[in-house]
């Protein structure tokens, strides 16, 4: 009786509904490893230590954020997110270009961040999809997160940006790095005066 409870300790959880993979201990493991790698990145966005940031992008990253359409009911999955490299989004966006954002942001003459904005950045829902080539070896990962980003600046200015995200991590020697970023942000008419901020 006790080996019987034993083993069933021991072994692996199944697929849950929303992803395939086991919820074994080579996967929380991961999941313990992701969610390290967003609160890092957090405390770089809200310490303002953006060069450090742009260290977590990989070279050839990529970094979308569509602008919401309000459609009618069964078009959601058609038209309610514009397509990346098609009309016009939020972000759409490669390391160059950000790298350059964030050259303007520390000139210290960014009419949108003179003086720099107070920003504080919240992860939660943290659920990896998908591992290549399998979960003991990952080297690449697809993963999915919510987003609370509450941002002010000069004095009476506050902006709270709610969303989520849809990451592809690949590993390197140097650890995890931002393979692609899918930011959904769940407003379709911007309701702050800029996007100056980092998702």
């Amino acid at each position: 009786m006790t080996a019987t409870i034993e083993n069933q300790k021991r072994a692996p959880a199944g697929p849950t509904a929303n992803s395939s993979l086991e919820r074994s201990t080579a996967y929380y493991r991961l999941k313990a490893d992701v969610e390290d790698f967003y609160c890092h990145e957090a405390d770089l966005l809200d310490e303002r230590r953006f060069r450090e940031w742009l260290d977590l992008l990989a070279e050839d990253t990529t970094y979308f954020m569509p602008i919401r359409r309000n459609v009618k009911f069964g078009q959601q999955a058609a038209r309610e997110n514009t397509r990346q490299g098609e009309g016009i989004s939020w972000f759409d966006e490669d390391k160059w270009t950000l790298t350059k954002r964030v050259d303007q942001s520390l000139t210290g003459v960014h009419y949108a961040e003179e003086p720099l904005s107070r920003i504080t950045h919240m992860v939660s829902n943290v659920q990896i999809k998908a591992t290549r080539p399998q979960l003991d070896d990952a080297r690449e990962l697809d993963v999915t997160s919510r987003f609370l980003v509450y941002q002010n600046r000069v004095e009476y200015e506050t902006y709270t940006f709610v969303g989520r995200r849809h990451d592809t991590l690949r590993l390197t020697d140097r650890g995890w790095k931002i393979d692609r970023r899918e930011i959904l942000l769940e407003q379709s008419i911007l309701l702050a005066k800029n996007l100056t901020t980092f998702f």
